[in-house]
């Protein structure tokens, strides 16, 4: 975990999103899954960020400008200069024999990072299937080359395979509730409410296996089901079941505007 100042690379629209480009210098990418806490200028938190793609030189993040904070991101020019620290979290669990990625709206984040590191240590690009509630957010899905792609109305789930399959998954919570019912195994990105990003706040506690958990520390990815209830609010209390095994495709709802910031994709804005 470092904080490091950057230089903006450049940015490029993505569908409704922007995928922000930094140089890197000698910072580290870390694992697919973790994240990064950008300082936003002139806000007074930072936003959380999944990293999309890193190459030699640079680290992308693609982000929806759903308030101030991310607007300000999104509207760096090159040359700009912004803080982050990182990376934080803990990411996928890349042992795995046949990953398939699911992906809703804005939570296409970091699976272009995930597939890439998939395919170095694997026989090619894993397969991907992606939900978006509109063509023009379907655009993002330009960074999951091959990837199976659906709109709303029709369920990201419902392009589940019948063949088991190791799913990675990051997207709005409807969709990894309905993913905990049909794969219990599955490997889900989380997003809490989050001002610190290394669990001194304990504003992205969670209820996990019983216990209250800082998701920053204890994910964001987690496996097995990982959490009772709804992770999107802080200081869970136990709540029943999903009753339906559906979601949206990929609706990218804003949090709450009075909490922080959502790790793994955008944020709210203070």
């Amino acid at each position: 975990m470092r904080r490091r100042l950057l230089s903006v690379a450049g940015s490029e629209p993505v569908g409704p999103y922007t995928l922000l480009r930094l140089e890197r210098g000698d910072l580290e990418p870390g694992e697919p899954g973790q994240f990064f806490m950008l300082e936003a200028p002139g806000r007074v938190l930072p936003r959380p960020m999944s990293l999309c793609l890193a190459t030699r030189s640079e680290l992308a993040f693609l982000i929806d400008p759903i308030g101030p904070g991310t607007r300000t991101l999104c509207e760096l020019e090159p040359g700009a200069e912004l803080h982050l620290l990182g990376p934080l979290g803990n990411g996928f669990d890349l042992a795995v024999e046949r990953p398939l990625l699911v992906g809703g709206g804005i939570g296409i984040a970091p699976l272009p990072f995930l597939s890439l590191r998939l395919a170095r240590i694997g026989s090619g690009r894993p397969p991907a299937i992606l939900g978006f509630r509109s063509e023009w957010h379907a655009e993002a899905a330009a960074l999951l080359p091959g990837a199976e792609v659906c709109i709303e109305p029709v369920l990201v789930t419902a392009l589940l395979p019948e063949e088991p399959h190791d799913v990675l998954a990051c997207g709005p919570e409807p969709m990894l509730e309905a993913l905990r019912l049909l794969v219990p195994s599955a490997q889900l990105a989380w997003e809490a409410p989050m001002a610190c990003g290394y669990g001194a706040c304990y504003g992205c506690a969670v209820e996990l296996d019983g216990e209250l958990k800082r998701l920053c520390v204890e994910g964001p990815v987690l496996r097995h089901g990982g959490t009772h209830g709804s992770p999107m609010s802080p200081l869970l209390l136990r709540t029943g079941p999903a009753s339906r095994a559906w979601a949206p495709a990929g609706q990218s709802p804003a949090p709450p505007a009075t909490v922080g910031s959502r790790a793994g994709a955008t944020s709210s804005d203070l």
